[in-house]
C-alpha cells in the first residue's frame, strides 16, 4: 500500500513486475533503469528473496502533479517466480500497489506462463491482497520472436480481463509505455480511495502524474 512520509512530503507507490521465468522482467527494469534521469533515480539493487534473486530502485517522476503538497515516488520490484512457486507467497508482493504480469510469447512457453500466472494470483492471495481488485496491467512480451504467439491466444490463455501491451523489452519497444499505464491506474486507483478523507485530486491531474522523465 502506499506509504507517505510526512517528513520529505512524499507519497511512495510500489509496482512489481511477475511472470514466467525469462520473459523479461528484469530487462524491462534494467532498461527502465538506463533511460531515467540519473538525478532522479536510485541504485538497481540485487535482492535475495526465498534464495531467488530479485532486482528493485526507486525514483521520483519529476513531472509528476503533487498529492496534496506530496510528490509521488516510485519503487520497482521484481518479483522472484521460483519464490512465488515454492512458498505461494513472497515478501517482495506484500504491500504492492500495482502488477505488470510479463509473459513470454514464445509458443512454447504457454503452459509456463499460465501456471506462473496461477502462481502469481496466489501469491497476492497469500500476501493479503486481492488478485481481482489490485491495478494489473498484462504485458506481451518478445514480440520480436518470428513465431510469436497471436495477443488473442495469450488473452484467452490467461482468462483475464485487462489492459494487455505488446512490448519487446531487449529493445525497449513499449517499456516506458506499460510503466506509465500501471502507473496512472495505481494513482486513479489511490485517488479514488480517498485516503485519509483528503479531497479527491480531478482525474486529468492523475493521469499526468504518470508521465515519466527520461534522460536525453
Amino acid at each position: 500500500m502506499a506509504l507517505c512520509n510526512h517528513s520529505a512530503k512524499e507519497v511512495s507507490f510500489k509496482i512489481v513486475y511477475c511472470g514466467t521465468p525469462g520473459g523479461g522482467k528484469t530487462t524491462n527494469l534494467e532498461y527502465i533503469h538506463r533511460k531515467l534521469d540519473p538525478h532522479f533515480r536510485g541504485e538497481l539493487n540485487t535482492l535475495i528473496d526465498a534464495g531467488n534473486r530479485a532486482v528493485c530502485f526507486d525514483f521520483l517522476p519529476v513531472k509528476s502533479s503533487d498529492i496534496n503538497g506530496y510528490r509521488s515516488r516510485l519503487n520497482l520490484y521484481t518479483a522472484p517466480t521460483l519464490s512465488i512457486c515454492e512458498n505461494s507467497g513472497s515478501s517482495i508482493l506484500e504491500g504492492a500497489d500495482g502488477i505488470v504480469f510479463v509473459a513470454d510469447s514464445d509458443p512454447v512457453r504457454l503452459t509456463e506462463n499460465v501456471e506462473a500466472y496461477q502462481h502469481t494470483r496466489q501469491a497476492l492471495e497469500m500476501s493479503g491482497l486481492d488478485p481481482d481488485g489490485i491495478p494489473l496491467v498484462l504485458q506481451f512480451n518478445k514480440r520480436d520472436l518470428r513465431d510469436a504467439m497471436a495477443p488473442e491466444l495469450m488473452d484467452e490463455m490467461l482468462a483475464e480481463q485487462r489492459p494487455a501491451i505488446l512490448t519487446c523489452a531487449t529493445s525497449g519497444y513499449q517499456v516506458i509505455a506499460t510503466l506509465d499505464h500501471i502507473t496512472q491506474i495505481v494513482l486513479k486507483n489511490f485517488h479514488s480511495s480517498a485516503v485519509n478523507g483528503r479531497e479527491r485530486i480531478e482525474e486529468e491531474n492523475v493521469a499526468s502524474s504518470s508521465k515519466i522523465a527520461l534522460s536525453r
